[in-house]
């Protein structure tokens, strides 16, 4: 069924909900799991074009990366990383089609209309823009099966 699944983190407590879900699933399904976070402040936008040192930020989402994965490896799961410059929604995006994987998943903050209008939608822009499967989680929500 999966082989690939994209797992996006945005190195917050709404993590906490994705982990075990996907976690279950990937044993379940025998697939594997690639850890994304897309750094997205200041130095991040501009690594590239103006040429920059790694940022306190992208130094402290790659820790957050590894010890995740180092944590979901601990159970036996075959984990990889990536950490994305830019705008989350694009490199989703990008690293989804770029490693082939056959499932996004993602977290759910449950805006409104008016939230989504002024701070925007991660979750929006890659359905959107997407044929791979999202598996969405509300943030907050950690139990299994209920």
């Amino acid at each position: 069924m999966y082989k690939k699944i994209l797992v996006a983190l945005e190195n917050t407590r709404a993590d906490e909900t994705l982990q075990p879900h996907i976690a279950l699933l990937a044993r379940t399904v025998g697939a594997e799991l690639l850890l994304l976070h897309v750094a997205d402040g200041w130095a991040a936008r501009n690594f590239e074009q103006l040429k920059l040192t790694e940022s306190a930020e992208m130094k402290a989402d790659q820790a957050y990366l590894d010890q995740v994965a180092e944590t979901l490896r601990a159970t036996g799961l075959k984990v990889t990383t990536h950490l994305a410059l830019g705008n989350p929604p694009t490199e989703i995006l990008r690293t989804a089609e770029r490693e082939d994987c056959d499932l996004i998943a993602m977290t759910s903050h449950g805006h409104k209309l008016l939230a989504d209008l002024f701070l925007g939608s991660t979750i929006d822009r890659v359905r959107h823009n997407t044929r791979v499967p999202i598996l969405v989680l509300r943030a907050g929500n950690p139990g299994l099966g209920r």
